[in-house]
């Protein structure tokens, strides 16, 4: 899909809101339709008029401008370019007004997005390939003083868009042919080439770092663990370094404390935090953003054999720290303690952002849209959460008071993995905690984000490619 900054596309899509009417081309048609109240230009609202005889125009409404964002446009025109793959248009044309209380160059990389967004899909063991046709020219006209800003705003969504869909096939891409190596080599094989370092460390390397509860985890897989630091040196001339750290259970079985049948068959998808951090560190590299940031990943399989861990095994971990496992299907902060304390300790990261597939607990607080936050720092959460705001991708801080610690206070060992039943994502973020050292942090527990069972806006069914945008906004605004 090419974008160009002139008028042009043999069908126009006309915008509707309170604030905004045709003046030529479409008046007619709006006034009918309107009549007939076939369409009132309510936000998401369609009409296309596209034969031998018609105008060659959708109607796109965007209902009250005062409530317009820029996750709106991004869905409004995913659904318009979704409209014209159903009619197999390749040119289309539209005229960006400048909308009330919203940056123009945002509002430009919104509406670019949207039209990206349409291409996804993931069918790559369909027999039956999805019609792949698709729009191959987009006309903005946009304000003449704001061309160079519109240009930037396409290239970034383009870079942002290419990261999100990396992230979703990573994530898509089933355990048979996703394991810890794979995962550590398509680190590389996506990264090395904009100039980021990745080190991949085996089994015995691990052993080496004395990463002893990750090992724990990875015992009962025959596929080795791998443990991969990814460098991006954006501005050599500055010593704060940012840490993402993604969780990169690439299946969980749930080991001893196995899941049930039916909570398995999407288990692959565990490490969809590392993914988001692989595809953010592509998007931060290519955008060539002034900042250096370290992502890291503790990746292994959680399965049962003979050498598996157990309910009730009492593991050490690199801090020091000993933990008494209570479910072994609580494994992921397991191997993100040791990933944790890598960052805050070897690396002396200056902040540190991780993401997991973390608790069913918080699938059942939050739902499928928003994910939870656990932090120790107000002011680094709170530029996580302007992030996730300019990305459309929601964030809700839950509380960490004190009380909620001593759930996991061990009896026999230093902590538990679980503090029970109750406050399960609270517990599980504060349980993290211990492993940062007291450096800057938040914890996005993005169970119920990362993966849809159905399609929702702009996000497909299957891996979605949330907070992507959120990493890469906040790195870029740190």
């Amino acid at each position: 899909m090419k974008f160009l900054l002139e008028k042009g596309g043999s069908v126009e899509i006309v915008l509707v809101s309170n604030n905004i009417h045709p003046t030529e081309k479409g008046r007619e048609l709006l006034d009918f339709l309107k009549e007939k109240e076939l369409f009132k230009g309510k936000f998401n609202e369609v009409y296309s008029d596209i034969s031998p005889k018609g105008e060659n125009i959708i109607l796109l409404g965007l209902g009250d401008e005062e409530e317009l964002t820029l996750d709106s446009l991004r869905k409004a025109f995913y659904k318009v370019a979704k409209e014209l793959k159903k009619y197999k248009i390749d040119s289309v044309g539209v005229t960006i007004p400048k909308f009330k209380d919203l940056c123009y160059k945002s509002t430009v990389t919104a509406i670019t997005e949207g039209f990206l967004q349409s291409e996804y899909s993931f069918d790559k063991y369909l027999s039956d390939k999805k019609d792949k046709s698709s729009l191959e020219e987009v006309y903005f006209d946009v304000l003449e003083e704001k061309k160079e800003k519109a240009l930037e705003a396409i290239k970034e969504a383009e870079i942002l868009s290419e990261a999100i869909f990396l992230t979703r096939d990573l994530v898509n891409e089933r355990p048979m042919y996703m394991y810890p190596e794979v995962l550590a080599n398509a680190a590389k094989e996506n990264l090395e080439e904009l100039g980021i370092k990745v080190d991949i460390y085996d089994k015995k390397a691990i052993e080496e770092l004395g990463m002893k509860a990750f090992l724990a985890v990875a015992e009962g897989s025959s596929k080795e663990p791998r443990f991969f630091v990814m460098t991006y040196n954006g501005d050599p001339d500055s010593k704060e370094k940012i840490a993402l750290v993604g969780k990169g259970l690439t299946y969980d079985s749930g080991g001893y404390a196995i899941k049930p049948g039916d909570s398995m068959d999407t288990m692959f998808t565990d490490m969809a935090g590392s993914a988001t951090v692989i595809g953010a560190l592509r998007a931060i590299a290519k955008a060539k953003i002034k900042k250096n940031v370290v992502g890291i990943v503790a990746a292994c399989e959680n399965l049962i054999s003979g050498s598996a861990y157990k309910n009730g095994d009492i593991v050490g971990s690199m801090s020091g720290k000993t933990i008494e496992v209570l479910n072994t299907d609580a494994e992921g902060r397991l191997t993100l303690a040791d990933a944790l304390w890598y960052a805050a300790k070897e690396v002396k990261a200056d902040k540190i952002i991780d993401l997991a597939t973390l608790t069913g607990a918080c699938i059942v607080a939050l739902g499928n849209l928003t994910a939870g936050a656990i932090t120790n720092d107000e002011d680094l959460m709170n530029e996580v959460k302007k992030a996730s705001e300019l990305a459309g991708e929601y964030v809700w801080q839950l509380p960490s008071y004190p009380e909620y610690k001593e759930l996991i206070k061990g009896d026999f060992g230093d902590l538990k993995n679980t503090g029970g039943r109750g406050a399960g994502t609270i517990t599980a973020g504060l349980f993290l905690e211990e492993f940062v050292d007291k450096t800057p942090w938040v914890h996005l527990d993005i169970a119920g984000t990362a993966y849809g069972d159905k399609a929702k806006g702009y996000l497909p069914k299957g891996a979605t490619g949330t907070h992507v945008k959120t990493l890469y906004y906040l790195v870029k605004n740190m």
